[in-house]
């Protein structure tokens, strides 16, 4: 798997939350090795035994279930340990969601556009935004626990993620309910003694699906986290919404967001794996072509 990647141009890859158990040794011999370099990791990496399939939320460190909690913390250290093992720099993180049983707020934005399309960009639809301030009101009266466990769960592995010497890069997401909520990463962040081994980890297609969902506004939430991100995960998003899509054959400027590049951040090609040889590659050019610029 890794010498088809190396054969394909690329120098670093990141091993993910679809790592099975079973893939490691392989892993290991790839890099001691030198077939290729690993620059990031995603958690949970390796998976558990017994998982295989990708499951980065099999275990949420807001869950209101205590074993749930002591589970990702545990999972979260030895996803650490192998990010170190394999010499890299970050390990990326989900931070959990907020949980709704049927009355989630998501349905009534969902059933909106769906009956209503905006005629315009949502932002301008003054019906759409007044379904998005209820729901909002109602997911921040309801996430509290939720955020608080989540910020507990961080604490408990940032000793052992600065022994080890890699960095947290908590990523935003795109689904209404999950955590941090986009507005709340600065003070987050904020909220860490300066040496804390924590940044920002910035997915372009969950930014751009919250922009056509009329929840941000993708340049700002670039702009607001610029000095605290540690790197990026490159895909396109359709107009539909389908995110993991070759770079260039959707709706996302890459050219704002190749303003936020910085020389130390970590640019990882991150698109759906029924993309073609050929695909592949044309992002990779794509991107090596703004990157240069």
């Amino acid at each position: 798997m890794l010498r088809e990647i190396a054969d394909l141009g690329f120098e670093y890859v990141e091993p993910s939350h679809g790592i099975r158990i079973s893939l490691v040794p392989g892993i290991l011999k790839a890099f001691e090795e030198g077939v290729i370099k690993v620059g990031t990791t995603h958690n949970i990496c390796p998976l558990p035994a017994g998982v295989t399939q990708a499951a980065p939320n099999i275990f949420q460190p807001s869950t209101q279930d205590w074993r749930e909690r002591e589970q990702w913390v545990r999972h979260t250290k030895r996803s650490i340990e192998f990010a170190a093992q394999m010499q890299a720099n970050v390990l990326v993180c989900h931070l959990g969601s907020v949980a709704f049983f049927w009355l989630n707020p998501a349905r009534k934005l969902e059933s909106y556009l769906l009956k209503t399309p905006p005629a315009g960009p949502p932002g301008e639809d003054k019906g759409y935004q007044a379904v998005l301030g209820a729901a909002l009101a109602k997911l921040r009266k309801r996430m509290v626990p939720y955020w608080e466990h989540t910020k507990a769960s961080v604490n408990e592995v940032l000793a052992y993620a600065s022994q080890k010497g890699i960095k947290l890069g908590f990523e935003n997401r795109e689904k209404f309910e999950e955590l941090p909520l986009d507005a709340d990463f600065p003070s987050f962040l904020a909220g860490f003694p300066a040496d804390a081994p924590v940044g920002y980890w910035h997915d372009v297609g969950h930014a751009q699906i919250k922009q056509q969902m009329g929840l941000i506004d993708h340049r700002q939430q670039l702009a607001v986290n610029a000095s605290r991100i540690l790197g990026f995960h490159l895909h396109d998003v359709s107009e539909d919404g389908h995110d993991h899509q070759p770079i260039g054959s959707g709706c996302i400027d890459f050219r704002m967001v190749r303003e936020f590049w910085r020389p130390e951040h970590r640019l990882v090609l991150e698109i759906n794996p029924r993309a073609s040889v050929e695909e592949v590659l044309e992002s990779k050019r794509r991107l090596e072509a703004l990157a240069a610029r």
